[in-house]
């Protein structure tokens, strides 16, 4: 009879980490390459107003944007040549900005939601009655702090 024998010595080859570097960085170009900050896909013609005393916004994670202005050519067909809201990506009423400020502020941190500020990049032609009317359903919104984005022009001396 044979007896089993037991094999002395028998450790594992270690695995090469020679390699390890080359995965970490190719991983991490590759996120970097493929990951894209979002941003909005203007619908409506803006150009904005100039000021003189203009001050930078500090955290511009903090700051919720209104579009308002006419429809681009392609969507003229569709929404018409007068002045339109556009909240994201999206053409809105008046009536869809407190949804749309309620479901921004609770996309945010709870401490940072009081420093929350909605911005109106409006254009320059667009009526003061549409202006009114956002301001009247942001205040419904208990969205007190308003910001209007502008251009920045040279005093004259």
């Amino acid at each position: 009879m044979a007896k089993f024998k037991k094999k002395k010595g028998g450790r594992m080859a270690p695995i090469s980490t020679a390699s390890l570097p080359d995965i970490i960085f190719m991983l991490l170009f590759f996120f970097m390459v493929s990951t894209t900050m979002k941003e909005v896909t203007f619908k409506v013609q803006i150009r904005t107003p100039e000021a003189t005393e203009v001050e930078k916004l500090e955290k511009k994670s903090l700051v919720t944007y209104i579009y308002v202005g006419v429809p681009l050519k392609q969507y003229q067909s569709m929404f018409g040549t007068e002045p339109r809201i556009q909240l994201n990506d999206a053409f809105a009423t008046v009536n869809d900005i407190q949804s749309y400020i309620a479901s921004e502020r609770e996309a945010m941190k709870e401490s940072d939601r009081p420093k929350m500020t909605t911005s109106i990049k409006a254009d320059f032609d667009c009526p003061m009655g549409v202006i009114t009317d956002i301001k009247q359903a942001l205040r419904q919104a208990q969205a007190l702090k308003i910001s209007y984005s502008t251009r920045k022009v040279e005093k004259n001396s």
